[in-house]
């Protein structure tokens, strides 16, 4: 086969749910992603969203690891300016000790909510004090498989257990910055076209990556799979992305505009502006999204996607994995 495929999952909740019944949905998922023959299964971190239940990945994934056997389970990703890079290669550690083979680490730059939240994570960092994401890469690249630190402030330090095989490491970003980072720290990249579908920025965020490494990042989709027009235009009219740019000049991707403004007030700017942007779904029947799978794999040479399914039902999710692994298995057949 000439790519694989791999799954997001942010653990939505409905209105008719609650959180329980939000996380039980997700193992079901990754179960069913398992048994259809997925390569990983990915889950989010977002804070203080009502919508969402999935604040700690590193819980999340611990769960998902003793909840199957083989797929691959990791994070999409741990929002990394918060955390000290010394404790995520610990948990890491850990969880790749716990499931030798299995475990991915994916990390990313965005705050994965809004100031107040942001403020609450990070209230016992002074910004002075405070690492900037490089930084923290640089340190968490040090620390992860369990090895002692050669020189420096750290020397002689090890971020414990050692597991005999150390989880892969993965950078979220839709930026030739965020590439050109991945690239010179020794980590894969994942682009999220699932937040930016522009085709020129990706173009030139997979150049700048494949000119470094000689490797196409993987990319991340959303992806609404339906056999009904009806099924399919009532799921794209809910997929929103808005992107807030503040004249401190900071910037940050949220779902709908009262969050833009909301993000707004609680970093106590007013001078701001939204910019509503084109998030790259694919849409129509399995046999159709595998069909601009396939189209992408050819014009960017990506051997493997990592997929959201937005927007839908848990019924429609799960019908979402079986149906698109299905056609994929019957036509590379």
């Amino acid at each position: 086969m000439p790519y694989q495929l791999s799954l997001l999952d942010k653990s939505p909740v409905a209105q008719t749910g609650g959180a329980e019944t939000a996380l039980a949905n997700t193992v079901s998922y990754a179960q069913a992603a398992e048994q259809a023959g997925y390569k990983r299964f990915w889950v989010a971190e977002h804070h203080h969203a009502d919508e969402l239940a999935g604040p700690s990945p590193e819980v999340l994934v611990s769960y998902l690891l003793a909840s199957t056997k083989r797929i691959r389970i990791g994070s999409g990703g741990v929002m990394l300016q918060h955390y000290s890079p010394y404790k995520v290669a610990e948990n890491f550690n850990l969880l790749a000790a716990l499931g030798r083979g299995r475990v991915d680490l994916g990390v990313g730059k965005a705050p994965g909510g809004l100031p107040l939240s942001t403020k609450a994570l990070q209230q016992e960092t002074s910004s002075e004090k405070r690492l900037d994401f490089n930084s923290k890469l640089e340190q968490l690249s040090a620390f992860l498989g369990g090895d002692k630190i050669a020189s420096g402030p750290f020397e002689g330090l090890a971020a414990t257990p050692k597991p005999q095989v150390s989880a892969e490491k993965f950078v979220l970003g839709a930026s030739p910055e965020s590439a050109l980072l991945a690239a010179h720290s020794g980590w894969d990249f994942v682009y999220a076209g699932h937040l930016n579908g522009d085709t020129a920025n990706l173009q030139k965020t997979f150049d700048a990556y494949r000119n470094v490494t000689g490797k196409v990042p993987v990319l991340a989709l959303g992806a609404v799979v339906a056999e009904s027009q009806d099924a399919v235009d009532a799921a794209v009219s809910k997929i929103k992305i808005f992107k807030v740019h503040l004249a401190s000049g900071q910037s940050v991707s949220v779902g709908t505009q009262e969050a833009a403004a909301e993000f707004a007030r609680q970093a106590g700017e007013t001078d701001y502006r939204v910019e509503e942007k084109h998030p790259n779904v694919l849409v129509g029947s399995a046999k159709q999204v595998k069909q601009k799978l396939d189209e992408l794999h050819e014009q960017y040479g990506v051997t493997e996607f990592v997929l959201e399914f937005p927007a839908v039902s848990h019924e429609q999710r799960l019908a979402a994995i079986e149906s698109l692994a299905g056609e994929r298995l019957a036509i590379a057949a």
